[in-house]
Protein backbone atom coordinates (compact mmCIF):
# COMPACT_ATOMS: atom_id res chain seq x y z
CA UNK A 1 0.00 0.00 0.00
CA UNK A 2 2.97 2.60 0.22
CA UNK A 3 4.36 4.03 3.44
CA UNK A 4 2.48 6.26 5.34
CA UNK A 5 -0.52 4.08 4.83
CA UNK A 6 -3.67 6.29 4.32
CA UNK A 7 -5.30 6.81 7.57
CA UNK A 8 -2.71 4.84 9.64
CA UNK A 9 -1.85 6.75 12.82
CA UNK A 10 1.40 4.22 13.48
CA UNK A 11 4.56 5.98 14.45
CA UNK A 12 6.40 4.50 11.05
CA UNK A 13 3.45 6.58 9.11
CA UNK A 14 4.09 9.51 11.01
CA UNK A 15 7.88 8.81 10.66
CA UNK A 16 10.11 12.02 9.14
CA UNK A 17 12.66 9.75 8.42
CA UNK A 18 13.02 9.92 4.74
CA UNK A 19 14.13 6.57 4.16
CA UNK A 20 10.40 5.47 6.11
CA UNK A 21 8.62 6.99 3.11
CA UNK A 22 7.94 4.19 0.51
CA UNK A 23 6.87 4.04 -2.93
CA UNK A 24 5.56 0.83 -4.16
CA UNK A 25 8.37 -1.58 -4.98
CA UNK A 26 10.37 -1.43 -8.71
CA UNK A 27 13.83 -0.92 -10.08
CA UNK A 28 15.80 0.59 -12.22
CA UNK A 29 18.53 -1.09 -14.46
CA UNK A 30 20.92 0.36 -16.23
CA UNK A 31 23.24 -1.81 -18.24
CA UNK A 32 25.97 -0.17 -20.53
CA UNK A 33 23.52 1.71 -23.20
CA UNK A 34 19.83 -0.22 -22.05
CA UNK A 35 17.68 1.17 -19.47
CA UNK A 36 15.42 -1.40 -17.88
CA UNK A 37 12.28 -0.78 -15.46
CA UNK A 38 11.25 -3.82 -13.72
CA UNK A 39 7.18 -3.61 -12.54
CA UNK A 40 5.56 -0.39 -13.30
CA UNK A 41 3.35 0.46 -10.20
CA UNK A 42 0.30 3.33 -9.52
CA UNK A 43 3.50 5.23 -8.16
CA UNK A 44 5.56 5.12 -10.73
CA UNK A 45 4.81 8.55 -12.76
CA UNK A 46 5.81 10.13 -9.49
CA UNK A 47 8.61 7.80 -9.07
CA UNK A 48 10.19 8.89 -12.48
CA UNK A 49 9.39 12.85 -12.05
CA UNK A 50 11.53 12.50 -9.13
CA UNK A 51 14.56 10.26 -10.50
CA UNK A 52 14.25 11.99 -13.96
CA UNK A 53 13.51 8.90 -15.70
CA UNK A 54 13.60 10.22 -19.56
CA UNK A 55 13.94 6.82 -21.54
CA UNK A 56 13.50 3.41 -21.15
CA UNK A 57 14.51 0.06 -23.49
CA UNK A 58 12.10 -2.18 -22.21
CA UNK A 59 9.73 -2.87 -18.79
CA UNK A 60 10.24 -6.76 -17.34
CA UNK A 61 7.16 -7.09 -15.30
CA UNK A 62 6.87 -9.93 -12.49
CA UNK A 63 3.51 -10.48 -11.88
CA UNK A 64 -0.31 -8.52 -12.64
CA UNK A 65 -1.21 -7.70 -8.91
CA UNK A 66 -1.72 -3.59 -8.83
CA UNK A 67 1.27 -2.52 -7.12
CA UNK A 68 3.50 -3.82 -10.17
CA UNK A 69 1.15 -3.02 -12.99
CA UNK A 70 -1.16 -0.59 -11.55
CA UNK A 71 1.23 2.38 -13.52
CA UNK A 72 1.36 0.64 -16.87
CA UNK A 73 -0.69 3.21 -18.48
CA UNK A 74 2.24 5.82 -17.61
CA UNK A 75 4.41 4.45 -19.87
CA UNK A 76 2.64 5.82 -22.86
CA UNK A 77 4.93 9.14 -22.66
CA UNK A 78 7.68 6.77 -23.82
CA UNK A 79 5.51 5.62 -26.81
CA UNK A 80 4.92 9.19 -27.59
CA UNK A 81 8.54 10.11 -27.26
CA UNK A 82 10.71 7.23 -28.62
CA UNK A 83 8.55 6.91 -31.33
CA UNK A 84 7.99 3.14 -30.89
CA UNK A 85 6.04 0.56 -28.88
CA UNK A 86 7.93 0.17 -25.53
CA UNK A 87 9.34 -3.68 -25.67
CA UNK A 88 7.90 -5.74 -22.19
CA UNK A 89 8.74 -9.24 -20.48
CA UNK A 90 6.60 -11.01 -19.24
CA UNK A 91 5.00 -14.16 -18.50
CA UNK A 92 1.63 -15.44 -20.54
CA UNK A 93 0.01 -15.69 -16.88
CA UNK A 94 0.99 -11.62 -16.20
CA UNK A 95 -0.10 -11.42 -19.92
CA UNK A 96 -3.64 -13.24 -19.66
CA UNK A 97 -4.46 -10.97 -16.85
CA UNK A 98 -3.27 -7.65 -18.73
CA UNK A 99 -5.76 -8.66 -21.35
CA UNK A 100 -8.56 -8.34 -18.96
CA UNK A 101 -7.27 -5.46 -17.00
CA UNK A 102 -5.63 -3.13 -19.77
CA UNK A 103 -7.79 -4.29 -23.19
CA UNK A 104 -7.50 -1.30 -25.09
CA UNK A 105 -3.56 -1.67 -24.71
CA UNK A 106 -3.87 -4.96 -27.08
CA UNK A 107 -5.98 -3.34 -29.56
CA UNK A 108 -4.68 -2.36 -32.88
CA UNK A 109 -3.18 1.13 -33.19
CA UNK A 110 -5.59 3.63 -34.98
CA UNK A 111 -4.07 5.84 -37.32
CA UNK A 112 -2.17 8.64 -35.96
CA UNK A 113 -0.59 8.45 -32.66
CA UNK A 114 -2.30 6.25 -29.79
CA UNK A 115 -2.82 8.01 -26.50
CA UNK A 116 -2.17 3.93 -24.48
CA UNK A 117 0.96 2.63 -23.71
CA UNK A 118 1.56 0.83 -26.68
CA UNK A 119 4.01 -1.69 -25.65
CA UNK A 120 5.39 -4.61 -27.72
CA UNK A 121 4.90 -7.94 -25.25
CA UNK A 122 7.24 -10.45 -25.46
CA UNK A 123 6.53 -13.91 -23.93
CA UNK A 124 8.53 -15.89 -21.76
CA UNK A 125 8.80 -19.52 -23.23
CA UNK A 126 8.86 -21.43 -19.62
CA UNK A 127 9.14 -21.34 -15.87
CA UNK A 128 13.74 -21.34 -16.36
CA UNK A 129 15.58 -20.12 -19.14
CA UNK A 130 17.15 -17.43 -20.47
CA UNK A 131 16.33 -14.67 -23.00
CA UNK A 132 18.11 -12.31 -25.45
CA UNK A 133 16.23 -8.94 -24.74
CA UNK A 134 16.37 -5.89 -26.10
CA UNK A 135 20.10 -7.72 -26.71
CA UNK A 136 20.40 -8.17 -23.31
CA UNK A 137 20.86 -11.72 -21.83
CA UNK A 138 18.11 -12.06 -18.70
CA UNK A 139 18.21 -14.93 -16.94
CA UNK A 140 14.25 -15.51 -15.82
CA UNK A 141 12.87 -18.04 -12.90
CA UNK A 142 9.30 -19.00 -11.51
CA UNK A 143 8.23 -19.21 -8.03
CA UNK A 144 4.72 -18.29 -6.55
CA UNK A 145 3.07 -16.29 -4.12
CA UNK A 146 -0.86 -17.95 -2.85
CA UNK A 147 -1.51 -19.20 -6.40
CA UNK A 148 0.13 -16.65 -8.23
CA UNK A 149 3.13 -17.32 -10.75
CA UNK A 150 5.53 -14.52 -10.52
CA UNK A 151 8.70 -14.01 -12.41
CA UNK A 152 11.90 -13.45 -10.95
CA UNK A 153 14.71 -12.20 -12.85
CA UNK A 154 18.71 -12.12 -13.05
CA UNK A 155 21.19 -10.31 -14.96
CA UNK A 156 25.00 -10.86 -14.33
CA UNK A 157 25.30 -11.19 -10.66
CA UNK A 158 22.01 -9.33 -10.01
CA UNK A 159 19.09 -10.95 -8.73
CA UNK A 160 15.28 -9.59 -8.50
CA UNK A 161 13.08 -11.78 -6.70
CA UNK A 162 9.50 -10.52 -5.13
CA UNK A 163 6.75 -11.28 -4.25
CA UNK A 164 7.86 -14.66 -3.42
CA UNK A 165 6.05 -17.22 -0.88
CA UNK A 166 6.27 -20.84 -2.55
CA UNK A 167 9.25 -22.16 -4.52
CA UNK A 168 11.18 -25.00 -5.69
CA UNK A 169 14.79 -26.23 -4.72
CA UNK A 170 15.23 -25.51 -8.63
CA UNK A 171 15.26 -21.72 -7.46
CA UNK A 172 18.54 -21.83 -6.09
CA UNK A 173 19.77 -23.47 -9.38
CA UNK A 174 18.91 -20.46 -11.25
CA UNK A 175 20.03 -18.00 -8.38
CA UNK A 176 23.53 -19.98 -7.91
CA UNK A 177 26.41 -17.54 -7.97
CA UNK A 178 24.42 -14.40 -7.76
CA UNK A 179 26.34 -11.93 -5.61
CA UNK A 180 23.85 -9.29 -4.69
CA UNK A 181 19.86 -10.31 -4.14
CA UNK A 182 16.88 -7.92 -4.43
CA UNK A 183 14.51 -9.92 -2.26
CA UNK A 184 10.87 -9.37 -0.47
CA UNK A 185 10.04 -8.94 2.74
CA UNK A 186 6.45 -7.57 4.24
CA UNK A 187 6.78 -7.21 7.22
CA UNK A 188 8.34 -8.88 10.88
CA UNK A 189 5.92 -11.51 10.86
CA UNK A 190 5.26 -14.31 7.87
CA UNK A 191 1.80 -13.92 5.88
CA UNK A 192 0.61 -16.44 3.40
CA UNK A 193 1.53 -13.82 0.43
CA UNK A 194 5.17 -12.88 2.05
CA UNK A 195 8.31 -13.59 3.38
CA UNK A 196 8.97 -12.41 7.23
CA UNK A 197 12.09 -10.44 7.74
CA UNK A 198 13.42 -13.60 9.40
CA UNK A 199 12.59 -15.97 6.62
CA UNK A 200 14.31 -13.53 4.39
CA UNK A 201 17.32 -13.51 6.01
CA UNK A 202 17.65 -17.36 6.06
CA UNK A 203 16.83 -17.43 2.01
CA UNK A 204 19.62 -15.14 1.51
CA UNK A 205 22.18 -17.55 3.05
CA UNK A 206 21.19 -20.32 1.38
CA UNK A 207 21.26 -18.34 -1.84
CA UNK A 208 25.10 -17.12 -0.62
CA UNK A 209 24.61 -13.93 -1.61
CA UNK A 210 27.23 -11.18 -0.77
CA UNK A 211 24.58 -8.42 -0.47
CA UNK A 212 20.97 -8.57 0.10
CA UNK A 213 18.16 -6.05 0.02
CA UNK A 214 15.35 -6.08 1.11
CA UNK A 215 12.28 -4.49 -0.67
CA UNK A 216 8.43 -4.41 -0.66
CA UNK A 217 8.76 -3.33 2.74
CA UNK A 218 5.29 -2.71 4.52
CA UNK A 219 4.64 0.12 7.66
CA UNK A 220 5.74 -2.60 10.11
CA UNK A 221 9.57 -1.45 9.96
CA UNK A 222 11.17 0.95 10.73
CA UNK A 223 14.05 1.57 8.75
CA UNK A 224 17.23 2.50 11.05
CA UNK A 225 15.83 0.04 14.25
CA UNK A 226 15.53 -3.48 11.60
CA UNK A 227 18.73 -2.18 9.81
CA UNK A 228 20.40 -2.47 13.15
CA UNK A 229 18.99 -5.77 14.09
CA UNK A 230 20.21 -7.08 10.69
CA UNK A 231 23.17 -9.10 9.93
CA UNK A 232 25.90 -7.10 8.07
CA UNK A 233 25.13 -8.05 4.52
CA UNK A 234 21.74 -8.06 4.81
CA UNK A 235 20.15 -4.46 4.56
CA UNK A 236 16.10 -2.67 4.40
CA UNK A 237 16.32 -1.10 1.03
CA UNK A 238 14.71 2.54 0.69
CA UNK A 239 13.18 4.14 -2.41
CA UNK A 240 16.48 5.54 -4.25
CA UNK A 241 18.82 3.62 -3.36
CA UNK A 242 21.31 3.07 -6.17
CA UNK A 243 23.08 -0.62 -6.28
CA UNK A 244 26.20 -1.10 -8.67
CA UNK A 245 26.44 -4.86 -10.05
CA UNK A 246 28.81 -6.71 -12.19
CA UNK A 247 26.95 -7.13 -15.39
CA UNK A 248 28.66 -10.74 -16.26
CA UNK A 249 28.49 -13.79 -14.30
Amino acid sequence: MGVPVIGCPCPICNSTSLPNKRKRSSALITLQDKVFLIDAGPDFREQALHFSIKHLDGVLLTHHHYDHVGGLDDLRIFYILQHQPLPCLLSNETMDELKLRYHYMLKPKQEGKSLTAQLKFTLLPSEFGDIFFEGVKIHYMTFSQAGTKVTGYRIGSLAYISDIREYTEELFVALKGVKTLILSALAQTPTKMHFSVEEAVAFSQLVGAEKTYLTHIAHDLDHEAVNAALPSQVRLSYDGLEIPFEAIE
